[in-house]
């Protein structure tokens, strides 16, 4: 049994995508000429990310056999005599699990990008983007210290603002990266104050040595207040953690994203980025654990965001849209698992979910080429039997999503419910009706998304679709028009498309059944997840209610979860295949509601109105005040005024008779002797 790893073997995995980077960017784009083509860009970044999922699965086998590594590889600055900030790695059954989520999904996204951007003018840089965004989300979850962890953090924030204004001609997908770069911005800023808490309260940057003065932290207050510095450190950690995984109010960078190509949509929004929080949280178990109201911010903001948001994906009719506001419903199911304490189920849920969304998001983009870029749910139908892998694994992935027994998503979403129902933390109540709820909107919304692109009428090919071209390629692509032509029938997708595809659905279908004993019950996180049994007994009644794999999944069709998503699948059938008017008819009944939901709460137009407009008003004054009146008017000009007036008064002086010299010197002659003669009777007095 190997008792450490291979400094040099963990030191390749996240270098080998690095470097498929390097080179596609480098050579494969203008910066060097074009050297390289597309096929041997593809390869080349590709292989990088086979190496570093072939290695990641071979390490995870090797932590299940007890090995672990906790070391710095390179020290890139001391500070003093205690402070040494290094580049190290972490590797435990947490870490190890998210390398292989991360790598596996990554190379199932680099091998389908060569279907689907094809024709993409910016085809080798989309490449060097997917893979340096692997690298930089390797770093965040192999860290030993907080230092890389910020570095891991902002990185992945940065390609993420490449990735998602990769149509750089397209102005809505420049709105919608900046949107994304400056909300991440706003959490990110709670997520440095937490650091610098934790670094100005324990003196170091290490995990291990920061946990061990966690009780240190908590007998602490924050100078100045008589708040815990646990609870305010916690509380700033979680803020990056809601800008990261999109948490309700900071959320809204998430469904403009999808201005971005497809298989960033798989790449960012299902396993990586916005996982980013939820594994953040769960690294950070041993703080969390001893601030129950930070464990109770965290499961309300997981509620609003569970509910609230899968509201908003039954009125999108942009299928990538539905997806999306999916992402934002699961990592609140996600968050609120981290609020109840149940950070195993959290990490369980982020896997399940990792492959199922995957699946969801690249089957969406299997159907925007079919539908020859058309989003447009509306303008689809009937598609089962042009698309019939598609169709398949999109049915796989929904029914993983809505957490139908025996699928990975049932045995990772039951288990929140399950470990909501157990919690006594404030707001689990709340929190329970909320993910209950969710149970049925879920089912609505996923398999409206079904059966309005796979089943029904066919509505495609009637007119170009103009209006609903949000993922068509840049200026210079070569589509002409974007949606089917009148006689034009949609086609299946070429096999580097539906391969990924298929590899997605074996995991979204089996994981789950495999998984939950060992993750949840078998001691999997045993030493990399902290959990206080006796305050947050969540984990422990699950395990007390847990009898297997099948007895669970069996009882689970008795239960009530099982029956709301049986209803929301049924209404949905109904809706849309069977009685079609009544979509329509409820929402001019609830016009103000769904009005409502149409513009997403109104919390961009807040946003627009309080900080945008906000933010201009303070800028447009300081530019008034500050600039033009303080330092053109004050400090430039006045000074530049001041010097004139003193030279217009001095000029006086200079008239060029010798005489007006002579008198002058005469009266200044006479002042002086003057002041000496007071001051020397002044002093004999």
């Amino acid at each position: 049994m190997t008792q450490t790893l291979n400094p040099i073997l963990l030191l390749a995995i996240p270098l080998a995508p690095l470097f498929g980077a390097m080179i596609a960017g480098f050579f494969g784009t203008k910066f060097f000429g074009n050297l390289l083509d597309k096929t041997s860009c593809h390869r080349i970044t590709i292989l990088g990310v086979a190496i570093a999922c072939g290695l990641s699965i071979h390490v995870l086998f090797d932590v299940l056999d007890g090995a672990r590594f906790n070391g710095n590889i390179y020290e890139w600055m001391k500070l003093g005599n205690e402070l040494v900030l290094p580049v190290g790695f972490l590797i435990d059954p947490l870490s190890a699990m998210m390398m292989v989520v991360v790598t596996f999904v990554s190379l199932m996204v680099h091998i389908y990008t060569i279907g689907y951007m094809a024709e993409d003018e910016g085809y080798n840089r989309f490449f060097a983007y997917i893979s340096l965004f692997t690298f930089a989300m390797l770093m965040l979850v192999m860290s030993n210290n907080f230092l890389q962890l910020f570095f891991g953090w902002e990185a992945v924030g940065l390609v993420s603002y490449l990735l998602i204004g990769f149509w750089y001609k397209k102005p809505t997908a420049i709105f919608a990266n900046m949107k994304a770069f400056l909300v991440n911005r706003v959490g990110d800023f709670g997520f440095i104050l937490g650091i610098g808490l934790i670094l100005a309260s324990t003196g170091t940057m290490d995990y291990q040595v920061a946990f061990g003065q966690a009780n240190n932290i908590f007998a602490q207050s924050l100078p100045g207040t008589n708040w815990n510095l646990m609870t305010v450190t916690c509380i700033c950690l979680f803020i990056g953690a809601m800008g990261k995984s999109a948490q309700f109010p900071l959320h809204v960078w998430l469904p403009d994203s999808m201005e971005g190509p497809t298989p960033i949509s798989a790449l960012i929004h299902a396993a990586t980025m916005v996982t980013a929080g939820i594994f953040m949280v769960s690294r950070m178990s041993p703080f969390f654990e001893l601030s129950d109201v930070a464990l109770s911010f965290i499961l309300i903001i997981g509620s609003i965001t569970a509910l609230f948001m899968g509201f908003l994906g039954i009125v999108q009719t942009d299928i990538k849209k539905v997806v999306a506001y999916s992402t934002l419903s699961q990592l609140g199911y996600m968050t609120v698992a981290l609020g109840v304490s149940a950070y195993p189920v959290a990490i369980f849920h982020l896997m399940t979910h990792a492959f199922f969304k995957a699946l969801l998001f690249l089957g969406a983009g299997s159907v925007i080429m079919g539908m020859h870029h058309d989003q447009d749910m509306r303008n689809m139908g009937g598609l089962r039997k042009y698309m019939p892998i598609t169709w398949l694994t999109s049915l796989i992935g929904s029914l993983a999503l809505i957490g139908t027994p025996f699928f990975s998503g049932f045995y990772s979403k039951d288990s929140i419910i399950e470990a909501v129902s157990e919690s006594h933390l404030y707001g689990s109540t709340f929190a329970y009706y909320a993910v209950m709820i969710g149970v049925f909107v879920t089912a609505f919304y996923s398999f409206r998304m079904y059966f309005l692109v796979f089943h029904g009428k066919e509505r495609f090919g009637l007119t170009h679709a103009e209006h609903s071209h949000d993922d068509h390629h840049d200026d210079h692509a070569h589509d002409e028009h974007h949606g089917l032509a009148p006689g034009q029938k949609p086609h299946e997708s070429p096999w580097v498309v539906t391969l990924p595809l298929v590899m997605l659905a074996i995991p979204s279908l089996l994981i789950g059944f495999f998984a939950i004993e060992p993750m949840l019950f078998g001691g999997f996180f045993e030493g990399a997840i902290f959990n206080d049994l006796e305050k947050h007994p969540a984990m422990e009644e699950l395990q007390s209610a847990f009898h297997g794999a099948v007895p669970m999944a069996m009882h689970a069709f008795s239960t009530l979860v099982f029956w709301l998503a049986f209803s929301g699948v049924a209404c949905a059938a109904v809706f849309y295949l069977w009685l079609p008017i009544i979509p329509s008819t409820i929402a001019r009944i609830f016009a103000p509601i769904k009005n409502v939901l149409d513009n997403k709460y109104y919390l961009d137009d807040f946003n627009q109105l309080v900080f945008g407009r906000g933010a201009s008003w303070i800028g447009e004054r300081l530019w008034q005040i500050g600039d033009q009146k303080m330092i053109d008017g004050f400090v430039v000009n006045g000074s530049a005024k001041f010097v004139g007036w003193i030279s217009g008064v001095s000029r006086q002086f200079q008239t060029g008779y010798l005489y007006h010299y002579a008198f002058a010197m005469i009266i200044a002659v006479i002042g002086l002797v003057t002041w000496i003669l007071y001051t020397h009777l002044g002093s004999i007095k």
